[in-house]
């Protein structure tokens, strides 16, 4: 018999996400990224919805391939470029397209004398101290990479590391970096992922990085989806399994971390860290029952929570338990635990049912 804990994939949300980012581009050329499995929302259940972007990224070969089993028409990048010399052979099979950040990717594509496809992704740090070629080294790169065999454009591109805080210093000084250091090369440019599309007009250039805004949550704290005009496409649901009564002054859960100070009604739904919802979540934490917000009253175990049902003197075995998504935005439960959203959506492990609404 099912467990009745499912994450819940809405694709009608992701498309409408998907025209909301496009609203907000000005124009640019729209990147999904679907690495990490759609954030976790399942890359089969959303590549219908997204078969209408300019453009797929990914972070790894086997994502890459996983796409090109199942769409072999939309361009994807590889985010990360490739990790070893022979991986330029399945780039240039699948049809791919890879950034180049380090000499060394740069040093095989060199020695495997032409370039696996006709645009090549240059990223440069200007700032961040991740990935990318210091600016200063960007003329000798562009025209390297433009002087391969193949080569018909370069795409010029860095990464933010602040751009959820708009006021960070930071932000004007990669700007200002990445505008200094690619003066004068041709080639379109790409700075916005999700956060800047938010806070930093002045980087939706010709492409755009969209990732979370996808998915319905806010890349920036306090800030939540529905107040963007997005809609959440994962709902991570489930049922209540026991309603019991716990009188004033008795503990909950393991620890005993939570006293009882009056007479409850104290509600046990079926999930738990191993279904991917935190330990560490702390007493009074929300949740949906029967769509009413109630609060977590008891340590998270492998299987189980409990929940105080104050104020639901009817609520029953068999209600539904939401625990972030429709009507409970995921950037709220991550903010109570102290985590991002990102984190939340990705850890939802595999014993969970997944289906479409």
């Amino acid at each position: 018999m099912s467990r009745n804990t499912f994450a819940t994939i809405t694709p009608s949300a992701l498309r409408h996400n998907l025209q909301r980012v496009r609203a907000l581009s000005d124009g640019a050329r729209v990147m999904a990224v679907v690495k990490a499995d759609a954030y976790g929302h399942g890359l089969k259940r959303c590549l219908p919805a997204l078969v209408d972007v300019d453009m797929l990224a990914v972070a790894t070969m086997d994502e890459a391939r996983a796409i090109r089993a199942l769409e072999p028409r939309v361009p994807v990048l590889l985010l990360e470029g490739v990790m070893a010399p022979a991986e330029l052979e399945a780039v240039a099979r699948l049809g791919l397209e890879m950034v180049v950040h380090h000499p060394s990717q740069l040093d095989w594509i060199e020695a495997s004398a032409r370039a696996p496809g006709p645009r090549i992704w240059l990223k440069l740090d200007s700032g961040m101290h991740r990935l990318g070629f210091p600016p200063g080294r960007a003329r000798e790169i562009h025209a390297r990479l433009l002087a391969l065999e193949g080569v018909e454009q370069v795409v010029l591109m860095t990464h933010f590391a602040c751009a959820d805080r708009p006021e960070h210093p930071l932000n004007r000084r990669q700007i200002a970096a990445f505008d200094h250091a690619v003066q004068g090369l041709s080639g379109p440019q790409c700075l916005a992922n999700s956060a800047a599309l938010l806070n930093l007009p002045e980087t939706r250039r010709d492409w755009v990085r969209a990732g979370l805004l996808l998915y319905g949550v806010s890349p920036v704290a306090g800030r939540h989806g529905p107040a963007l005009g997005l809609e959440p496409v994962m709902t991570f649901e489930t049922r209540l399994i026991a309603v019991n009564e716990v009188p004033a002054g008795d503990t909950i859960g393991y620890g005993a971390r939570f006293v009882a100070s009056r007479d409850m009604r104290v509600g046990v739904a079926a999930i738990g860290y191993g279904d991917g919802y935190p330990r560490n979540m702390p007493d009074g934490a929300p949740v949906l029952v029967n769509g009413r917000e109630q609060r977590l009253a008891g340590r998270v175990s492998m299987d189980m929570i409990t929940i105080d049902l104050q104020g639901q003197p009817d609520a029953r075995v068999g209600d539904p338990v939401v625990l972030w998504g429709q009507g409970l935005p995921v950037e709220r439960v991550a903010e109570t635990v102290g985590t991002i959203p990102y984190e939340l959506l990705c850890r939802v492990t595999r014993r969970v049912a997944y289906r479409e609404r």
